[in-house]
């Protein structure tokens, strides 16, 4: 059995809980950042301008990683990721902690939170490319497809988890929601620490090019790489536009009327979507038919973002949100196939930094887009516009792309 096999590299075991308690600790914190600026800037705005106020969250979280991105993807090629890892957490928690202190505020200054939320995402912009490269370092080959989707439902399960979590605790303090993703981060270092002693199946990541030699190479090798390079733009631009999370505390307090858990529980439809999907994709991973199959689930996401802005049920909102969240599910199986199956273990975190970079934009910066839309034509007329934008990329890829339209073999194909 492929999972016996997985649980004997007690090593991947120990990255499959780290993933699991950080991507926990981030929700729970990401829910207590949204919920405690759309409470204190309706306190002064109307709906609009509050959420463009949530949309400058992403945006702040975003600049660091576009800045640092491909600085960051060279460290995890150049030094040890584990310890890269480790350092990440340290500021993450610290990060967690000033969030704590800032909830005992009556109303924390907006700037405030915004210079926390830039701090870390300074953290997420090393700890991505260096978690992501980290996987294929600990198993063979034979079974890394298996474990790439095991690591994609540790995280999943972690995205399902925290909003959840992080609804119930807002629901009763800010401060309770920080304080426990503080001690998930702490849990989360001590595991990493655990990892330092095992011995990595992947060669020395000894680099001898200067930095600058070694990013121009990463985006060198990108660039040539027509499939990897449609794969993960296409996440990028769809994603960007077709994003609904960031509007999900306009939708769940001024649209179906609804108190922070049932945001919590909004914010968990599209987890509980991907982690179904990532499941299944466990068992009966892709092999054929890549091209069409990322393509597929992009038209679909879009297609469930516009049916969502129109729902004014909490069943059916939810339902949708499950829909578009499995369908990005097999969106990043097959981009994540690509990054980290096709490309070569000493060029990975270049690779993974780019990608990382572009998931980064399509989330972070697509929730300033949602925020800038929204207060152009209301947090509904946002969504939809995202929906179909969502379509259109999808559309345009196909003809941009023609090597991704017709990629079938996912790890066989030549790049």
């Amino acid at each position: 059995m492929i999972w016996q096999k997985i649980i004997t590299h007690r090593a991947f075991i120990l990255l499959l809980a780290f993933r699991f308690l950080t991507t926990t600790a981030t929700f729970i914190q990401s829910i207590a950042i949204g919920w405690q600026v759309y409470t204190v800037a309706r306190l002064d705005h109307n709906v609009e301008q509050s959420s463009f106020l949530i949309g400058m969250v992403g945006l702040v979280q975003f600049l660091p990683l576009f800045f640092l991105s491909l600085i960051a993807g060279e460290t995890a090629d150049r030094y040890d990721r584990r310890k890269i890892l480790l350092g990440c957490n340290l500021l993450q928690m610290t990060c967690a902690l000033a969030f704590t202190i800032f909830s005992f505020l009556p109303t924390p200054p907006l700037a405030l939170l915004f210079s926390m939320a830039s701090l870390f995402g300074v953290a997420r912009a090393f700890s991505m490319p260096a978690s992501t490269s980290l996987a294929p370092m600990l198993v063979p080959a034979q079974i890394l497809p298996r474990a790439i989707a095991w690591n994609t439902l540790s995280a999943q399960s972690g995205m399902i988890l925290g909003p959840w979590l992080g609804g119930i605790l807002c629901a009763f303090a800010p401060y309770k929601a920080y304080a426990t993703a503080a001690s998930l981060y702490l849990v989360a270092m001590l595991i990493i620490s655990l990892l330092l002693s095992f011995k990595l199946s992947a060669k020395s990541l000894d680099q001898p090019n200067t930095r600058l030699t070694m990013i121009r190479e990463g985006l060198s090798y990108l660039m040539s790489n027509r499939i990897v390079l449609g794969a993960i733009s296409l996440d990028l631009f769809a994603v960007f536009f077709g994003g609904v999370t960031a509007l999900l505390p306009v939708v769940a307090r001024d649209v179906l009327h609804i108190g922070a858990d049932g945001f919590g529980l909004l914010r968990s439809g599209s987890a509980i979507g991907g982690g179904l999907m990532t499941v299944l994709l466990s068992v009966y991973p892709i092999r054929r038919h890549a091209g069409p199959w990322i393509l597929s689930s992009v038209f679909i996401y879009g297609v469930a973002t516009i049916i969502f802005a129109f729902t004014r049920e909490l069943w059916l909102s939810l339902t949708m949100l499950i829909v578009l969240g499995a369908a990005d599910s097999i969106s990043v199986f097959v981009r994540q196939s690509l990054v980290q199956i096709v490309t070569p273990d000493p060029m990975r975190g270049r690779v993974s930094s780019v990608s990382s970079l572009f998931i980064s934009a399509s989330n972070e910066l697509g929730e300033f887009e949602s925020g800038i839309a929204a207060r152009i034509m209301g947090p509904i007329g946002s969504i939809l516009f995202g929906g179909l934008g969502s379509l259109f990329i999808t559309l345009l890829w196909s003809k941009l792309f023609p090597a991704l339209r017709k990629a079938d073999h996912l790890i066989s194909t030549q790049l």
